[in-house]
């Protein structure tokens, strides 16, 4: 079995002292500490156990002891590698404590000088891994040497932090290096752990002097260097004793990490030079130079393999059995995979009996001795194929499967995100010249980008303009639900929160006026208290934005200073940043609660409105539209013209009115009950617009949206926009009210219709008995308005 190795040291560096450090004064460059190779705390482990309660255990301390004894050119600290390569024996015996005989054949592990890259004892693997001709530990791939001498001085800082100060240090992050692998072309991934079990820490001159908080802000701003520069010179410590190295292959894990990464980004496998570096992966993580990667996606429709877009095909070999006459038995092999959707394992192509000969033959002649086929499972489908070739017999077998399956599903999510992004581009034509479109409109403007593409055709180069979308005698149906007071209660929010944040600065202003007498805490409190009357007589444009901006630039930086200088204001000052949100920076209750509170009235009516709308679509396929504001509004129109090869019948029209008004009922019902839940106890009022007229809607493409088309069809927007600040004639009050319903039309003949429904919510006792019939004051440019208002029984 083979042993570490100490082996003889080189004329240099190992002959020159190993106490290394910076001159006195200059500024540190690479490792800043002076560190010494001593095999003393080592012994005195081992001088330790001499009286073990494990009688092995003791017998080796002692002789130990006796060989130490017999050595002393090993004690304190040694000049150079080569007392260690003259006395062999002695070091074998000590090293026993972390080099056990039994690991050393498999384990990674080698002893340093203190945070240095000179090792001088380590296991076969180590040095195979590791370390370069003079003992010298080579640079990983994936760290430079800046980096790595910066690490170390972090870690050096972190012991005497721990050692001399008596801090609880944060766990080690994880430490990865990625080394060549020469023997097959590629490279591994290692972690690596540093222990510093065996390195003491020797104080220079005196000792500086740190309080908690410095430790504390130490630990925070661990990466930056030059503030433990300047708390903890390097000149006053020295490190002496020998770290040891501990590394463990974690290949397969950080290949499958870096695997899932790869393959969730978006156009992985849309390029070539993509899928190569996913091949190189593979490669290392298979431990096998030459293994070929072939991925082809599958249409389940067209139960036939495709492109995977801009004609990139990575299925090696789907590629070169193209006009080979091979396809029936390439299908054949491949209908096994989709049926029985297990891999298939050749560890032999040669002999595979699974193979029809004349593939076999071709794979042979792709220079594919072993395989393995996996079909990609997305759901109940299969969107793909994956495969593995290599030229050697046996270098893919069963073993190699459990790999296999723990990226499978990688590949198949993105074989399923490469489909459903084709599909985004084919619709993205019809984006271009339109916006996200109604299922029930869909079809049109389909049609017609079909027809500007035919007309792009025929028009040989010339820019054709996209055709008018106008759908015709559409009825409409407008509604909305308002939030009763909501501007009142947003200023009143802000209002009371800007009021109790100023009154907290005051107090901690007032505090600090006890025990400073700076001219800057009059100022300050003097405008507290300036805006603080001015808020309590009501709230201006402005005041909120000016009034936070002066706290945080102002008044909160003097809060600091003085939390750092006034340890008696700490108290005040900690209960100030107690109200104050962390993330805003600001304190932020009664808004909050505020807007908890629409946030929820809007929620409740948008969640009912979509799932009674669902239904709705099953009378009749309409076009709908919701926005959220202080409350919710929706457009609702229906027609003929809207759909494909369906009659439209005004029985439709009057279904979708009734059906407008229970679901108003219905809001209005759930949002009163939701009041008392609430942290501001908002209530909604209801309101329904009633047009009788079809009218005809145009898709703006400047706007990506539908208006009304027509200069007549214009009042109806007009009118629509106005009504939610409707007044009654004569009294000023407004129309709509909480726990009413109120129905707003222009002629007497509109309000026939809606009387029959009220009527029957009425007697289902939905509605209480009585209707107000309103006549409404003039809005600007709108005049002659009526109105029909009725109370919801809640």
């Amino acid at each position: 079995m083979p042993a570490p190795s100490l082996l003889s040291a080189p004329p240099s560096p190992a002959d020159q002292p190993l106490a290394l450090a910076p001159a006195a004064g200059a500024a540190p460059t690479g490792f800043p500490f002076a560190a010494v190779l001593s095999l003393e705390p080592l012994i005195a482990y081992w001088a330790q156990h001499e009286h073990d309660d494990n009688p092995g255990v003791a017998r080796l301390a002692r002789t130990v002891a006796r060989q130490v004894a017999e050595h002393p050119a090993c004690h304190g600290d040694l000049p150079s590698v080569a007392v260690l390569d003259a006395n062999p024996e002695l070091v074998d015996t000590l090293m026993l404590a972390m080099f056990p005989p039994a690991a050393t054949a498999t384990a990674i592990t080698g002893a340093i000088v203190p945070f240095h890259r000179q090792a001088f004892y380590y296991t076969p693997r180590f040095a195979e891994v590791l370390l370069g001709r003079d003992r010298t530990i080579k640079q990983p791939l994936n760290v430079d040497l800046a980096m790595l001498e910066e690490l170390m001085t972090r870690l050096a800082y972190l012991l005497i932090l721990s050692r001399e100060y008596g801090a609880e240090l944060p766990l080690p992050g994880a430490l990865i290096f990625t080394v060549p692998d020469y023997r097959i072309g590629l490279y591994r991934h290692y972690g690596v752990s540093i222990d510093s079990t065996f390195v003491r820490v020797r104080v220079v001159g005196e000792k500086p002097a740190l309080s908690a908080e410095q430790v504390q802000h130490l630990l925070r701003h661990r990466h930056h260097l030059p503030t433990w520069y300047e708390l903890l010179p390097p000149a006053h410590f020295m490190l002496e004793g020998f770290n040891l190295l501990q590394l463990v292959d974690v290949t397969t894990q950080e290949i499958l990490s870096e695997l899932k990464y790869d393959l969730l980004e978006r156009d992985v496998l849309q390029a070539s030079d993509r899928i190569e570096q996913i091949q190189e992966k593979l490669r290392v993580l298979f431990a096998l130079p030459a293994l070929q990667l072939g991925i082809a996606a599958y249409d389940e429709r067209k139960k036939a393999f495709v492109d995977f877009g801009r004609k990139v095909n990575h299925s090696f070999l789907t590629k070169q059995l193209q006009g080979q006459g091979l396809e029936n038995d390439f299908r054949q092999v491949y209908n096994r995979l989709l049926t029985e959707r297990r891999p298939l394992v050749l560890d032999d192509v040669a002999t595979a009996p699974e193979l029809p000969d004349s593939l076999r033959q071709q794979m042979l002649r792709l220079g594919v001795r072993s395989a393995i086929l996996a079909a990609l499972p997305y759901g109940s489908d299969t969107v793909g194929l994956l495969e593995l070739g290599s030229p050697g017999v046996g270098d893919l077998d069963e073993f190699a499967l459990e790999l296999v399956n723990q990226f499978v599903p990688l590949f198949a999510v993105a074989v399923k995100r490469n489909a459903e992004d084709q599909e985004t581009r084919v619709q993205s034509v019809v984006k271009e010249y339109f916006t996200a479109i109604h299922p029930t409109m869909e079809w049109r403007f389909n049609d017609a980008a079909r027809r500007l593409l035919a007309r792009r055709e025929e028009a040989g180069g010339r820019v054709v303009e996209m055709e008018a979308i106008v759908f015709e005698d559409v009825y409409p149906l407008h509604g909305s639900s308002d939030i009763r007071g909501s501007s009142t209660a947003r200023n009143e929010a802000v209002q009371g929160d800007l009021i109790e944040h100023l009154t907290l600065a005051g107090r901690v202003l007032k505090k600090a006026s006890e025990y400073q007498q700076l001219p800057i805490l009059d100022e300050l409190k003097f405008y507290v208290n300036k805006h603080l009357r001015r808020l309590r007589q009501g709230i201006l444009s402005g005041d909120e934005v000016s009034i936070y901006d002066s706290l945080r630039t102002e008044v909160e930086p003097l809060f600091e200073y003085l939390a750092q200088n006034v340890p008696e204001l700490r108290p005040t000052i900690a209960g100030y940043w107690q109200h104050i949100d962390e993330h805003l920076g600001i304190l932020y209750k009664r808004r909050r609660d505020f807007e908890l509170s629409v946030t929820r009235l809007n929620d409740t009516i948008s969640d009912y409105l979509d799932e009674q709308e669902a239904e709705a679509q099953a009378m009749f396929p309409h076009y709908y539209q919701r926005l959220k504001t202080d409350g919710v509004e929706y457009n609702i129109y229906v027609g003929g013209s809207l759909v494909q090869d369906k009659p439209f019948d005004l029985v439709f029209l009057k279904n979708l009115r009734l059906w407008q008004l229970l679901v108003m009922v219905e809001i209005t019902r759930r949002t009163h009950a939701l009041q008392a839940e609430l942290p501001v106890p908002l209530a909604t009022t209801q309101l329904i617009l009633i047009h009788s007229q079809p009218l005809s809607i145009r898709f703006r493409q400047d706007e990506r949206q539908f208006d009304v088309d027509g200069t007549y069809n214009i009042r109806y927007e007009i009118i629509k926009k106005r009504i939610d600040k409707a007044t009654v004639l004569g009294t000023g009050e407004r129309l709509t009210q909480p726990g009413y319903l109120a129905l707003v039309y222009a002629q007497t003949r509109e309000a026939t219709e809606y009387h029959e429904y009220i009527d029957y919510l009425q007697d289902r006792g939905l509605l209480e008995p009585g209707i107000e019939s309103l006549e409404l004051e003039e809005l600007q440019g709108v005049k002659g308005l009526l109105a029909l208002r009725v109370k919801v029984r809640v």
